[in-house]
């Protein structure tokens, strides 16, 4: 199932467009995406894999970027 998923986001497929060679149907593997995202499971998922890498020394915090932007609106449009 997590195959699927990561193969639909990292490759910007539609679900629909889902191979049948994951062994779920693409509505199944939809569903659980949505369900997951709602359970916060890829945010767990990410912050534990930033613990277990940051213990191991495994981040070059160096490299790091932290990026944004404010532009204050025009008033009355362009």
């Amino acid at each position: 199932m997590l195959a699927a998923i990561l193969y639909v986001l990292q490759t910007g497929c539609a679900w629909s467009a889902l191979p049948t060679s994951f062994g779920v149907s693409a509505a199944t593997a939809h569903r659980r995406f949505t369900e997951w995202v709602e359970a916060d499971v890829f945010v767990r998922l990410h912050q534990m894999m930033l613990d277990l890498l940051g213990s191991a020394g495994a981040i070059d915090w160096s490299r790091a970027s932290v990026d944004a932007m404010q532009v204050r609106a025009v008033k009355g449009g362009i």
